[in-house]
C-alpha cells in the first residue's frame, strides 16, 4: 500500500503556474462569489485565497446573503466579464436551492468559466476527442484525480472504474474523462440496487457520494487503486470541535489498496491546483 501525496504533487503545480504568471507581463484576478453562509465553502474559498496569492493571483471575493435575487447575481457577473483585471470567475457551490444554478452559469463568460461548470464548457467535455482537453475549461476536481493518477503511473485503459456518484461537479466529468482514456467506467449512486458488487469488481475506486464510511475494506478489491474525493465534517472533542474524513474506513481500506488517497491531503491540494491552473490557462486566451 502507497498513500497518494496530493500535497506534493499540487505543491509541483502551484510552483510550474506561478513561475509562467510571472512571465505574463500582468497580474491576472479571479473573482469568487459567495452566496449564504456554509462552513465548507468558507473553508475552500480561504483555501483558493492563500493559492491565489502565492502564486501571484489577484483575488476578489464578493458576497451574498442566501436571500439575494438572482438578477443581484446575474448584474454583477455581466460586469467581471468586461472587468480585464478579472481572468476568472468561479460561483462557490453550494448555493441556495432558490436561485438557478444553471441560469447563473450560463452568464459566466465560457472562458473566465474557471470551474468549468458553463454548460458550454460541460458540452465540449462531453463530445471533445481525446486530445482535445486543452479547448475547454475541465472541471477541478476531476482534472486533479486525472493528474494524480498520471503522477503515480495509473494507466486506466481498459480498466474497471467504478466512480460512486454521479454529480454534476465531479462524478459525471470524471467518468468522461476516464472514458477518453479507455476506462471501462461504472457510475454508482443512491439508487444503485448491491454497491459492494460493483465495488469489488474496480481496479481503480473513486468515492465522491459525501457519506462517512460509505466504503468498508470488504467492498474493496485486493490491490485497487482508491480515490476518495469527499469531505465530511464529523463533530468531535477537539479544539476545533470536528474533524475531516473521506468516503473510505481509511485506516481498514488502505490495508487492502496498492494506492489510496488520504482525507484530508490527497484530492483536496490537487482542486485549488487546478484551479490556478485553468486561470493561467484562461489568462493566457484573454
Amino acid at each position: 500500500m502507497s498513500i497518494i501525496d496530493g500535497r506534493a504533487v499540487a505543491k509541483k503545480i502551484r510552483g510550474d503556474v506561478k513561475s509562467k504568471i510571472a512571465g505574463l507581463g500582468f497580474q491576472p484576478g479571479l473573482a469568487v462569489i459567495l452566496i449564504g453562509d456554509n462552513w465548507e465553502s468558507k473553508l475552500y474559498i480561504e483555501q483558493k485565497e492563500i493559492a491565489c496569492k502565492e502564486v501571484g493571483i489577484q483575488f476578489f471575493l464578493h458576497e451574498f446573503v442566501s436571500s439575494v435575487e438572482i438578477n443581484e447575481v446575474i448584474s454583477l457577473i455581466q460586469k467581471l466579464n468586461a472587468d480585464r483585471k478579472v481572468q476568472g470567475i468561479l460561483v462557490q457551490l453550494p448555493i441556495s436551492v432558490s436561485l438557478d444554478l444553471i441560469k447563473i452559469q450560463e452568464a459566466i463568460d465560457p472562458w473566465k468559466d474557471v470551474d468549468g461548470f458553463n454548460p458550454i464548457n460541460r458540452g465540449l467535455l462531453f463530445s471533445m476527442a481525446k486530445k482535445a482537453s486543452l479547448e475547454t475549461m475541465i472541471p477541478c476536481t476531476p482534472a486533479g484525480v486525472m493528474r494524480l493518477l498520471e503522477e503515480y503511473e495509473v494507466d486506466v485503459n481498459g480498466k474497471n472504474v467504478v466512480v460512486i456518484g454521479r454529480s454534476n461537479i465531479i462524478g459525471k466529468p470524471l467518468s468522461y474523462l476516464l472514458l477518453q482514456k479507455g476506462a471501462t467506467v461504472t457510475i454508482c449512486h443512491s439508487q444503485t440496487k448491491d454497491l459492494k458488487f460493483h465495488t469489488q469488481n474496480a481496479d481503480i475506486l473513486v468515492c465522491a457520494a459525501g457519506q462517512e464510511a460509505l466504503v468498508t475494506a470488504e467492498m474493496v478489491k485486493k490491490g485497487a487503486v482508491v480515490i476518495d474525493v469527499a469531505l465530511n465534517r464529523v463533530t468531535d472533542q477537539s479544539k476545533k470541535g470536528y474533524h475531516i474524513v473521506g468516503d473510505t474506513d481509511f485506516e481498514k481500506v488502505k490495508s487492502k489498496a496498492s494506492l489510496i488517497t488520504p482525507v484530508p491531503g490527497g484530492v483536496g491540494p490537487m482542486t485549488v491546483a487546478m484551479l490556478l491552473q485553468n486561470i493561467l490557462k484562461a489568462s493566457l486566451i484573454k
